[in-house]
């Protein structure tokens, strides 16, 4: 939806299966419409679509296209951004670092980019910008020690880059994409993403003269950034400091829990088999890291004493308008703060997205209907966003 200014809202579709484009529209003539009527009625609406590999193909049909294009029309709706993260199945299968595959060092991560580029320039309402989310680079244990997958990477970044820029001049589109920091990939920290673009400018002297960091900027997820125990405003001042744009923020909260008895059994609920649930081990107080774990179930068979000053934040987006409860704490905290953070700097960012794709493998006592939960998280965001004149 369209509010202060210049800023876009939705919740992404990601939340939903869907990895044909049959599957995809109809998740959003069963949910997306039913929420829709419960929050924007007699309202333009926007959708932060999710659409892997096979959808997009699939859609890129002119006839798909087309009749896309009237749905949205026919219920006041539209896509100001899409989730190009997962390139392949993302629900009821095993994910985890598979996530990152293929990642950027690959030719087929640059070619559905591409594709994901050429839709949403068809799709985004003359006047707004566009946007895609995409991974950021590659998972870590693919590329440390591997000089020629992050040239690779690096080479191909550039070309997404071009590609963008040549496609936002001849559309007149206002096109970018956002490389999504997140635990144990290439770069997870404000700092790794920043010295990961200087790198990028070092390997291809073009990036600065002919603007690519216009169109090559940073998603930045709240979750991934709370457990990395940065600070909201720290964080995005450096960013911008450094010159990057801020494509997209992704509004989601992670899980926090201390390390002790009690909170290690009542964490056990959140191991699932699904999604990787990076932990990070932290001084909340100081923002000291210490320990890094690629995964929940490795951080709890670690039988190492925990230090006294110790948390645990972990990598399980939670819904918004709903704290876990004890032994459990949120990080909106974070979220909040960077709300603060955009309210003071109201031109940085245009594109804001509710992302809590976990529904499916939340516990049962987190677990109500898809839309129930969609709608919470509408009602808390837009109560957050109206606190501070942005809504």
């Amino acid at each position: 939806m369209k509010l202060n200014h210049g800023l876009h809202l939705a919740y992404c579709t990601n939340v939903h299966r869907g990895e044909t484009w049959a599957q995809t529209f109809a998740t959003l003539e069963r949910h997306t419409l039913v929420v829709r009527r419960r929050v924007a009625a007699g309202q333009p609406y926007a959708i932060g679509l999710r659409l892997g590999h096979r959808a997009a193909e699939e859609l890129a049909q002119p006839a798909a296209l087309t009749t896309f294009r009237h749905w949205l029309d026919a219920n006041d709706c539209y896509v100001f951004t899409i989730n190009g993260f997962p390139y392949g199945s993302f629900h009821g299968t095993r994910v985890k670092e598979q996530v990152y595959a293929p990642d950027w060092s690959t030719p087929q991560r640059l070619a559905y980019t591409k594709l994901l580029f050429d839709l949403i320039a068809q799709l985004v309402p003359a006047g707004v910008a566009g946007s895609v989310s995409t991974v950021p680079g590659s998972f870590k244990g693919w590329t440390d020690h591997n000089p020629a997958r992050r040239a690779a990477i690096f080479t191909n970044v550039s070309a997404i880059g071009r590609y963008i820029a040549e496609k936002s001049d001849r559309t007149g589109r206002d096109l970018h994409l956002g490389l999504e920091p997140e635990p144990c990939c290439t770069f997870e920290t404000t700092p790794e993403t920043v010295d990961f673009f200087n790198g990028w400018r070092a390997s291809d002297r073009g990036v600065e003269t002919e603007g690519l960091l216009r169109r090559v900027g940073v998603n930045y997820d709240c979750c991934h950034l709370g457990v990395e125990f940065e600070s909201p405003t720290e964080a995005l001042g450096r960013l911008v400091a450094a010159g990057l744009r801020l494509s997209k923020i992704h509004l989601s909260s992670a899980l926090r829990v201390k390390p002790d008895a009690a909170g290690r059994a009542a964490v056990a609920a959140f191991v699932e088999p699904t999604y990787l649930h990076q932990v990070v081990v932290g001084n909340a107080a100081t923002g000291v890291v210490r320990k890094r774990y690629v995964d929940l179930p490795d951080a709890l068979a670690d039988v190492t004493p925990s230090q006294p000053d110790d948390e645990w934040r972990v990598h399980f987006h939670l819904p918004l308008h709903a704290a876990p409860g004890a032994p459990f704490g949120d990080t909106r905290d974070h979220l909040l703060g960077a709300l603060d953070w955009m309210k003071a700097h109201p031109a940085a960012c245009q594109h804001v997205e509710m992302e809590t794709y976990t529904w499916e493998v939340l516990p049962p006592a987190l677990r109500v209907s898809i839309e129930d939960q969609l709608v919470g998280e509408y009602a808390w965001t837009l109560a957050a966003l109206t606190a501070r004149g942005m809504a």
